[in-house]
């Protein structure tokens, strides 16, 4: 009789995890997939008096003010062919009158801006005006055909925030 009871025992412990594995398991199996997460486009960085910015440390936005189609795309690529980080990419706002190639920004002394305006040749003008897209905000139009040489790295004068490519 004793044989017995520890079976019916060892057989009720046994169906019970069981059970308790099968529920566990099916709330694993259906439960939904995380989501997702959302890398920013460029971080602040903070630069001291007489740091060196280089290209793969800024990220560029490209807005195209012009009609030709996919100027800001072709602009964008020759940029990152240059080392820079892509950012946004998109039509500049309707009304918006550039002829070659603006920067626009609110910090004009930033070594970031500069870097980036010795690069899109001397008939770059360089805009105070708040940017609607993330790092440097390039601006082209019609006359805009390509970049020039510019410099390898820009020292900053003073201490500055740089919008860079997220460290994975």
């Amino acid at each position: 009789m004793y044989a017995h009871t520890r079976s019916v025992v060892t057989l009720v412990v046994l169906g019970t995890m069981l059970v308790i594995g099968a529920v566990w398991g099916w709330s694993m199996v259906t439960k939904p997939f995380p989501g997702k997460a959302q890398v920013p486009i460029c971080v602040q960085r903070t630069i001291a008096a007489g740091e060196r910015v280089f290209p793969e440390q800024v990220t560029v936005s490209v807005l195209n003010a012009g009609t030709r189609e996919g100027l800001a795309g072709r602009t964008m690529q020759l940029l990152r062919d240059q080392g820079f980080a892509a950012g946004n990419l998109n039509n500049a706002p309707p009304g918006t009158k550039v002829a070659g190639a603006q920067i626009w920004t609110t910090d004009p002394g930033n070594p970031a801006v500069k870097l980036v305006a010795s690069r899109l040749g001397h008939g770059a003008e360089v805009v105070r005006r708040d940017a609607p897209a993330a790092g440097v905000v390039v601006v082209v139009g019609d006359d805009f055909t390509d970049l020039s040489k510019g410099r390898k790295s820009m020292v900053a004068a003073g201490g500055a925030e740089i919008c860079s490519p997220p460290v994975a």
